[in-house]
């Protein structure tokens, strides 16, 4: 590509907005060239409005720190610089729907990390490795929209990713009843230890919302188009509980699966390691090589040796063995905050980019 794609991130000085600009740096086809805010970090230089708040492991890029923070509210002006944007957003429900909208309706494209749009039927809640044919449903969003480049498009929660890769790899064998408990990092909350130290040692044994969403969104993955929307699939049933562990980053599931068709062990480890999509056969910039990972070792996955496979946008299983009541029960472990929130925002953008939805203005 002879020119970078012009990239604009909403919500840029918060938790997922710094993880996009530490992924952004050096990428070879998206450059970042606008970061809005809240109005209260308008004006400011994006060094001076997160001050100490800078909470990822490497330093600020520094072709970010000068760049001036704009008014996320002043949607016309941030369009007018950028090619598309990244929602990273921290408002109500109707406030980032409407502001997503109204990106989309300067025909601007949104790549989102928010749930706010996960449920419009027009919208496509893709993973690219799952579901990609869910984009065609863009262009009844934007008959809906009266847009003819601009369309909102988001991804799923960050603890799904853990299992929903792993049961879409066995979908030949239909399962039919699934059981999860996630251990989610405090990454997911935006935080860190420094900001809350009551997570130190601690468990709670609950996640507003997580629990609905870890069992409905893979549903929706696997759905179709009908319509002009997205028809969330029946089956299988799920139910979660979702824990919040003492964790910085990564998300571990441990999973019960029953299946109609009941394989042997090899046939779901051979599923698991060849399986890959779009991302792998366009060899999208961030698509990891091989998506899921198995490990033989009875302590493997563990989020300190194995929650950056892949440079985070790998997934690793493990402690795969026939049960007592389900057939199945195996371990997953996803990295929340790249693979499962700006990562996977930036694999789909590309996806996007290489399908034609999002191109320069």
């Amino acid at each position: 590509m002879d020119k970078k794609l012009r990239v604009g991130i909403l919500g840029a000085t918060g938790m997922v907005g710094q993880r996009f600009i530490s992924l952004l740096e050096n990428h070879p086809w998206f450059e970042v060239v606008a970061v809005a805010a809240s109005p209260r970090s308008a004006g400011k230089t994006y060094e001076e409005a997160v001050g100490d708040r800078w909470k990822m492991l490497k330093p600020m890029p520094e072709a970010v720190k000068k760049l001036v923070v704009m008014n996320v509210n002043e949607v016309e002006k941030v369009a007018s610089e950028v090619d598309f944007v990244f929602s990273a957003v921290d408002m109500t429900k109707d406030e980032i729907k409407a502001i997503e909208d109204a990106y989309a309706k300067t025909e601007t494209p949104v790549v989102s990390n928010n749930s706010a749009h996960r449920w419009t039927p027009d919208v496509p809640m893709v993973v690219p490795e799952i579901n990609p044919e869910h984009y065609e449903v863009i262009k009844y969003q934007r008959e809906r929209l009266g847009t003819k480049k601009g369309f909102v498009a988001v991804k799923p929660n960050c603890s799904i990713q853990s299992y929903a890769p792993v049961l879409t790899a066995w979908k030949e064998f239909e399962p039919v009843e699934v059981v999860a408990t996630t251990y989610q990092a405090i990454s997911g909350a935006g935080k860190t230890f420094k900001d809350w130290p009551e997570m130190v040692e601690n468990i709670i044994p609950y996640i507003g919302g997580e629990e609905e969403k870890s069992e409905q969104e893979p549903l929706r993955l696997w759905g179709k188009i009908e319509d002009g929307v997205i028809k969330k699939a029946e089956g299988p049933v799920i139910t979660t509980q979702c824990i919040r562990v003492p964790v910085l980053d990564g998300h571990t599931a441990a999973v019960f699966v029953k299946f109609k068709k009941k394989p042997t062990k090899e046939q779901l480890i051979e599923k698991l390691v060849t399986f890959s999509g779009k991302p792998q056969e366009l060899q999208l910039p961030s698509a990891p090589k091989q998506f899921i990972q198995y490990l033989e070792e009875d302590n493997r996955p563990q989020v300190h040796l194995d929650v950056n496979y892949e440079n985070g946008m790998g997934i690793s299983v493990g402690r795969l063995r026939e049960d007592t009541v389900y057939d199945y029960k195996f371990v997953g472990l996803s990295h929340n905050t790249v693979r499962g929130a700006a990562g996977g925002a930036i694999l789909s953008a590309e996806l996007l980019k290489a399908l034609g939805y999002i191109e320069a203005k």
